[in-house]
């Protein structure tokens, strides 16, 4: 490890607290080690924000060095029993947030014993409700263990008030470590052993100077044109510079999405425009002027130009048609599609290593950007550029028309942009990852060096040059990855990449037996220039922003949560939630007892905020399996959630009219609750405010016709989690607690499972895909999930062998008919004295009224 990393790996190791650094400078590393330290017996260390394939990566890198016990993996493939084992046999965990919750409130894992919590990408704190929720039962039952966080991203720590101050409190961390790249130590470690590194500035064609000036102009226009009809909308982030950065629609999003539904149309095509026009821009230099061209003629139909916000008739779109056509034909009107100037660049570049090697062969990584950019550079290494540029013009230029572009989604499903990729392009493109290439022939003064495609480099004497993406199969370190395996002693970057380029910086000062020679490929004055430096500019930024936040942040004494001042482990918000069971008439009589309140809670409910925010007010928490329900909240009173879109989809599929009578044939007061955002617009009534166009297929009338067959039902509404957490809690008050083990038993039928067992066993998506199969209820659903091996087997079975699985002769006949019948449309109705559609009867019960026309 360099000094700098040793520094970071003492400071966390010694003192729990958060630990923030610059990309690219090795926190994977430190993480690794950390891990490493803990990797004991005696020691049960869980590990908590981590995605399965840094798992899988941390595990085989921990083999190689022989470290014994390696880290488990806890998944739902792992029972009851086999948790607690693994529990008890302590050393490194990776367990996931549901999980690792349930296990802690079932108290399978044993809490106080547990010596210390990992928490990875703690940026995500405020986000993933789940973190608190976690770290916070953890620090009611355990008040010696430790607690280290970790995040490479520190933009994410300057968005809103103190926020950095709240993910720590949440935390219960009391010290901040900040290791930006301009840290002394940092640099000093790195510039003792620094890559030899060569930028090659290069200069933009007439063509492409036109172009790229023309979507600076449309840019500005529509961001000009935001701030003129918002006035009032805090715009200052909104900059046509901002909107080269990779962040700008993430950023865009959490601006605009509070008030999204209260912006005009026209705000709503120009903020999808902004991202068309960026997509356009940053194309320009990654794609060859066949395809670039072939993108901006499918923007030129009448279709889009009526769709878009204004700018298709700006003088500047027009400059952006001709100047694109202009870099395929020449002045006669003849094919002639322009070279990218960075091809002969990679060229020079290509020929000057091979002159530096001699005759010993020498192994060049590239790296880009984008899968696509290696397919372009394999092709043009391997045929040349003019015969590619023909073949991409005869494919996709000439022999395809001009096609509208197909409306796609943006910050939300009422804004549309242009689909402008042309996706037989981009399955061509995603067969390989990256490319590996042979030298053919030594360049000399009068010809360039030819390339073959090598299957099998493992053995080959010749030069070889790796093709490779920043993010092979989106791996954020495959940069290092691949330097470890290949050991280059050339690497060029053809595209612009800061964390790549300080990995490098990382492993020539760590670990590399050679000095590296870098090619650095970049236009002057260029938008990619422009947007490399704005990367860096902006992490500049926040880490100082960060610093000053850290010179005046408060810490208060016990935000560590190991004693009982500390203010985040309290559970009751506003009013306790503590019923009493003891009260007295007389005001001096005898105080009263409280008595915890108790929720029971479906395991999948573990997904929302809302566990953790009941948890928060001071209600016990107790996960079950349900059968009927989401929450119990008391023998009579369960409550069915659904978001809007859970809404939306169970009405159409019909699930909730299974769920609503399996809830008024065992409760007495069962309630669907509609949850929604209140910062995310949404209508329930047709297409327009006030209209009358409603149907039989809208989502108003389905909620009519549902109250209408279940009176019983009740429809609560409620605008956030933190409304359901209060209103569950108005409602339990005075009210008998419900018991689980009846809970769980209500609604189960012969083959059920019990306890979360089904979570243990079985995939969450191939739960929701059989639920949905025509004569599969929530009553039979574990029952065929249970005997039925596969949809291959369940093809395979007869309609008697079904109906034996599922108990029922009806259910068996649907589900075989869907499983064996093949179905067509209804054809249209013809109108005229054709069988009105509100004719149909509703079960037998009524017949809907006609509409009045």
């Amino acid at each position: 490890m360099l000094e700098y990393e040793n520094q970071m790996f003492l400071d966390i190791l010694h003192e729990d607290g958060l630990l923030i650094s610059a990309k690219g400078l090795g926190l994977d590393k430190v993480f690794l080690n950390i891990i490493k330290v803990y990797c004991d017996p005696g020691n049960l260390v869980i590990v908590i924000g981590t995605e399965p394939e840094e798992e899988q990566r941390i595990i085989e890198v921990l083999t190689l060095q022989d470290i014994s016990p390696l880290p488990k993996i806890i998944t739902s493939d792992c029972s009851i029993s086999e948790r607690e084992k693994i529990y008890l046999e302590g050393g490194v965990l990776f367990v996931s947030f549901r999980i690792i919750v349930v296990d802690f409130l079932k108290k399978r894992l044993p809490i106080e014993h547990v010596t210390g919590i990992l928490v990875n990408r703690a940026h995500r704190t405020l986000e993933n409700c789940h973190i608190g929720f976690t770290l916070r039962l953890y620090r009611q039952n355990n008040k010696t263990g430790f607690v280290k966080a970790f995040s490479n991203s520190p933009e994410s720590f300057t968005v809103g008030f103190s926020r950095v101050e709240r993910i720590m409190r949440m935390l219960f961390l009391k010290n901040l470590y900040l290791w930006p790249r301009f840290h002394a130590v940092v640099s000093s470690s790195l510039e003792r052993r620094k890559p030899a590194v060569f930028e090659l500035h290069l200069e933009l064609t007439s063509a492409m100077k036109e172009i790229q000036a023309a979507l600076l102009d449309l840019t500005n226009y529509c961001v000009k044109e935001i701030k003129r009809l918002n006035p009032s909308l805090d715009t200052d982030e909104i900059t046509v510079e901002n909107a080269l950065s990779k962040t700008f629609h993430k950023l865009l999003q959490m601006q605009l999405d509070p008030l999204w539904h209260q912006l005009s149309s026209t705000t709503k095509q120009l903020v999808a425009d902004l991202k068309t026009l960026r997509h356009v821009l940053l194309s320009l230099t990654r794609k060859d002027s066949v395809r670039f061209y072939s993108l901006v003629r499918r923007m030129r139909t009448t279709e889009y130009a009526l769709k878009n916000s204004g700018w298709m008739v700006l003088d500047a779109a027009e400059t952006l048609f001709v100047a694109s056509t202009k870099r395929l034909y020449d002045a006669d009107k003849k094919v002639s599609p322009e070279q990218n100037p960075k091809w002969s660049a990679l060229s020079e570049a290509l020929k000057e290593i091979q002159e530096d090697a001699g005759n010993s062969p020498a192994t060049v990584l590239v790296f880009v950007d984008s899968i696509e950019t290696c397919k372009q550079l394999k092709d043009y290494l391997t045929i040349g550029s003019e015969k590619m540029l023909k073949d991409l013009y005869n494919r996709i230029v000439k022999t395809k028309p001009t096609i509208a572009p197909s409306p796609t989604k943006q910050l939300t499903d009422t804004s549309t942009a242009a689909t402008i990729d042309d996706p037989e392009e981009e399955e061509e493109i995603n067969e390989n990852e990256c490319f590996t290439l042979t030298q053919s022939t030594k360049p000399t003064s009068e010809t360039k060096a030819t390339f073959s495609e090598c299957r099998e480099p493992e053995n080959l004497q010749e030069p070889l040059i790796v093709l490779q993406e920043y993010r092979k199969d989106g791996n954020v370190n495959s940069v290092l990855v691949t330097l470890r395996n290949l050991k280059p002693k050339y690497i060029i970057m053809y595209d612009g990449e800061m964390t790549a380029i300080r990995m490098i910086e990382n492993y020539q000062a760590a670990e590399a037996e050679h000095k590296i020679t870098v090619y650095f490929l970049m236009y002057a004055s260029s938008v990619e220039e422009q947007a490399y430096l704005t990367t860096l500019r902006r992490e500049k930024e926040a880490f100082e922003f960060l610093i000053k936040e850290k010179a005046s942040m408060v810490i208060p004494a016990d935000q560590d949560g190991k004693s009982g001042d500390c203010l985040e482990l309290h559970r009751d918000v506003g009013q306790s939630a503590a019923i009493p069971t003891n009260v007295s008439s007389r005001r001096g009589g005898v105080q009263p007892e409280a008595k915890t309140p108790t929720v029971i809670v479906d395991m999948r409910e573990f997904r929302s905020e809302l566990p953790s925010l009941l948890h928060k007010r001071g209600i016990d928490i107790d996960p079950v399996t349900l059968q009927v329900g989401d929450y119990i909240l008391s023998p009579e009173m369960c409550v069915e959630r659904k978001s809007i879109s859970d809404l939306i989809g169970s009405l159409q599929k019909g699930r909730l009219y299974q769920q609503a009578l399996a809830m008024t044939r065992y409760y007495t007061k069962p309630m669907l609750l509609i949850e929604f955002d209140p910062k995310k617009p949404f209508a329930l009534q047709g297409h327009y405010y006030l209209s009358k166009d409603i149907t039989s297929n809208d989502i108003t009338s389905k909620l009519q016709l549902l109250t209408l067959h279940f009176p019983k039902l009740r429809l609560v509404w409620s605008p956030s989690p933190h409304a359901t957490a209060q209103l569950f809690h108005e409602l339990k008050m005075g009210k008998e607690e419900p018991n689980p083990e009846v809970a769980a038993s209500i609604g189960a039928e012969e083959g059920a499972l019990e306890d979360d067992t089904f979570l243990d066993k079985y995939n969450i998506g191939i739960h929701d895909f059989v639920g949905k199969l025509p004569g599969v209820t929530t009553k039979n659903v574990y029952m065929l999930l249970n005997r039925g091996k596969s949809l291959d087997h369940l093809i395979m079975l007869s309609q008697e062998q079904l109906a034996d699985i599922l108990k029922n002769s009806g259910n068996a006949e649907l589900l075989y008919k869907a499983l064996h019948s093949s179905h067509k449309p209804n054809p249209e109705p013809t109108g005229g004295k054709g069988k009105s559609r509100g004719g149909k009867s509703f079960r037998g019960g009524f017949q809907a009224k006609k509409r009045r026309t």
